[in-house]
């Protein structure tokens, strides 16, 4: 999906993980040298690969041949723990996670599942990632194809369904993602595992997390990226006060978010051209009608680019609360603040101006509201 439209299956990847505050002594000792050797049986003609994952690619290391003996053998000098995929001939790859430990690996061709990869604690961590992604990804390529033929249905029910099914798919994969990577006995191969984590439901955990992962392996270039991408997001975690917007209103008056103070308020960052936001427009309004008069205010900011395309929409949807724009599309100096790229978004927040939940629509708002009113 584009920045047009929300329906998002798939999340921004970020690399973190679970570890114990304090290196073992095998680790202290490391001198940088991991031996990877194995035997393949029955190869095809060619060389293995080994590449290794930098800023989120692939770059090939060297080629390693295969010995008469069907053996192969390779020391790799590492500066810090990594990833890397070793291909085995055009035709089968092994992701390798290694840090301080030897590794070997054997396989058969003519027996596909006799894969075998021994010595390294790292890399069996990674196998329980691989497995968790593989299902995941199973499961997302399923909701994409039922959202495709609703979508080509226009069958709305449906993909309302599917939408809420994609919400509820990441909340409790999320769950079995965080569960695994505190069974991961330290390893940072649990670095892989958090593209599948939310960032802005999970940002403590996450923020927690690495915490701890630069003390075990300070200055590593993966880690020192991810402190980077938390540090931006931190100011809107969960918890933190709202940052303030001002903007003019339809009738070009300045008009501040603080102005709601004292109510739950839901930031709703929309526009008249965006279909998902226009299909949960009646939501919200239905919500609107049922706890205004309760403690309840919406905040609407629109990124539309002319006012007549705004002020029509907000006619035609009965739009009655707060609505806000400086009609500057994603450009707009609200979106940047909340570091919106996609729409519809939302964010919830309590009588003091603080953040309590992000990215509330359909069931998962009207649940929020129910929770807080009765």
């Amino acid at each position: 999906m584009t920045k047009y439209q929300s329906v998002q299956f798939l999340f921004p990847i970020l690399l973190i993980g679970f570890i114990t505050a304090c290196a073992s002594e095998k680790e202290s000792e490391f001198d940088g040298k991991v031996l990877i050797k194995g035997k393949i049986e029955n190869a095809p003609e060619g060389n293995l690969v080994l590449s290794q994952f930098m800023d989120d690619r692939a770059e090939v290391i060297d080629t390693i041949p295969l010995q008469s003996s069907n053996n192969f053998e390779y020391e790799l000098d590492l500066d810090g723990p990594n990833f890397y995929d070793l291909n085995l001939f055009g035709e089968e790859t092994v992701r390798l996670a290694l840090f301080a430990e030897d590794v070997e690996i054997f396989y058969n061709f003519k027996e596909r599942g006799s894969l075998r990869v021994t010595g390294s604690k790292d890399t069996d961590q990674l196998m329980k990632v691989d497995s968790l992604t593989a299902d995941y990804q199973e499961r997302i390529n399923e909701l994409n194809q039922a959202y495709y033929d609703a979508m080509s249905d226009r069958d709305t029910e449906t993909i309302k369904q599917i939408q809420q099914n994609a919400i509820e798919l990441e909340s409790s994969h999320a769950e079995r993602v965080k569960t695994t990577i505190e069974s991961m006995d330290g390893s940072f191969a649990a670095l892989a595992a958090i593209g599948m984590i939310n960032p802005k439901n999970d940002f403590q955990f996450l923020d927690n997390l690495i915490l701890d992962l630069d003390a075990k392996y300070p200055d590593t270039r993966m880690i020192v990226s991810i402190k980077q991408q938390l540090d931006e997001m931190r100011s809107l975690s969960i918890g933190q006060p709202a940052p303030e917007i001002e903007l003019p209103n339809p009738a070009g008056e300045l008009v501040k978010l603080s102005d709601l103070q004292g109510k739950y308020v839901l930031i709703d960052f929309w526009a008249a051209w965006c279909r998902p936001c226009r299909e949960e427009n009646p939501n919200v309004v239905r919500l609107y009608d049922l706890y205004k008069d309760r403690g309840f205010e919406v905040f609407g900011v629109s990124l539309d680019r002319t006012k007549e395309a705004w002020v029509k929409a907000i006619a035609d949807d009965q739009l009655t609360w707060t609505q806000v724009s400086d009609l500057k599309y994603f450009n707009s100096e609200a979106a940047a603040t909340y570091q919106i790229n996609a729409i519809p978004a939302t964010y919830m927040l309590d009588p003091d101006g603080n953040i309590i939940a992000k990215d509330l629509r359909g069931p998962s708002l009207e649940a929020k509201l129910k929770e807080l009113f009765d």
